[in-house]
């Protein structure tokens, strides 16, 4: 997936935020993997995965909110990393990401468990404290 235009209309199916969080999540994603931006319709270069979005989207929002992120993503209405992809596609639908001929929006299905992947594997970095 790549960004094609930053904010999404009120009018789609989950929180505002969770779709910021989402653009932000996939510049994030496109920066640690070394991804340059998209430099018109036809450039791919800025392209990942379903995967690769959502462990950015995972690696972010520990980042962001910590043992909160679960929780944070319930508020939005965000179950399962299946609503990434309704996200993701809607998003393509409008014209506000694109696809490549590969991605399938079953990319998204059942990737990881959010308990599992945002509380239980959730690591407090102590090390400058010591």
């Amino acid at each position: 997936m790549s960004t094609t235009q930053k904010t999404p209309p009120p009018e789609l199916r989950y929180h505002p935020n969770a779709y910021r969080f989402l653009f932000a999540a996939l510049r994030r994603a496109q920066q640690n993997m070394g991804r340059s931006q998209a430099h018109g319709p036809d450039d791919d270069r800025a392209h990942i995965s379903g995967r690769e979005l959502l462990e950015g989207i995972r690696e972010f929002a520990l980042e962001q909110f910590g043992l909160m992120a679960r929780t944070v993503f319930h508020c939005w209405s965000i179950q399962t990393t299946d609503d990434f992809g309704r996200m993701v596609f809607d998003l393509i639908e409008r014209g506000e990401l694109r696809k490549t001929d590969s991605d399938q929006i079953t990319d998204f299905d059942e990737v990881f468990d959010f308990e599992e992947a945002l509380v239980n594997q959730y690591q407090i970095d102590v090390s400058h404290a010591f």
